[in-house]
């Protein structure tokens, strides 16, 4: 099975979450970047690294990713500051891991 990925971006003033699923972390964060699919992200320039968490497959990754979809923005922001409190961009740590 694949490993899954759930992740939560933002932009460069944080007031907006995309709640996102992936199996190849390091590939979908650099397309958000470099807008490479038009979307939300590309629209509100969603590009900055919140939040990751992995799973042990993509089917808990969905499910997980259907949860925090539910969740209100300040929930969201809860969780996030758990492993992030200064709300810094995490793409340079993806690309080390």
């Amino acid at each position: 099975m694949k490993i899954g990925y759930v992740y939560i971006l933002s932009n460069k003033y944080n007031n907006v979450f995309y709640v996102g699923i992936t199996s190849d972390i390091k590939k979908r964060i650099y397309e958000h970047k470099n807008h490479i699919f038009k979307g939300f992200t590309q629209k509100f320039n969603v590009n900055k690294v919140l939040y990751v968490e992995s799973t042990k497959c993509i089917t808990d990754a969905i499910n997980r990713e259907k949860q925090l979809k539910k969740w209100t923005r300040e929930k969201k922001l809860e969780l996030i500051k758990k492993i992030n409190p200064e709300l810094k961009d995490l793409y340079n740590d993806i690309l080390r891991s």
